[in-house]
């Protein structure tokens, strides 16, 4: 199983952010074929009370490398990728791994 994590910084404007992912960019993540599930995380202080290096965690799961390449590379996949310009104004750092 294939794991990409699509971590989110703190963005100008978390309302904006918040409205824009629920409405716009997580439906067009559902329209990716070939995920075999995906989960979204929004962090919450750390135990000192201190502020999350991270703002939002996505993570989805594909069962081959060549499946995660197949749906990034549709026109869904390509979609949901260019969409990041238009919300997440705190910056996304991918990473890429196997599970197990």
């Amino acid at each position: 199983m294939i794991k990409i994590t699509v971590l989110y910084g703190h963005p100008t404007d978390p309302a904006a952010f918040e409205s824009y992912y629920v409405t716009t960019h997580m439906p067009l993540v559902g329209k990716i074929k070939g995920m075999a599930k995906a989960e979204v995380t929004k962090f919450l202080p750390n135990a000192d009370g201190s502020q999350p290096e991270y703002y939002r965690m996505a993570e989805l799961w594909f069962g081959s490398p060549e499946a995660m390449q197949s749906a990034l590379g549709s026109r869904e996949g390509k979609a949901t990728i260019d969409d990041l310009a238009n919300f997440a104004t705190g910056g996304v750092k991918v990473l890429v791994g196997v599970v197990g």
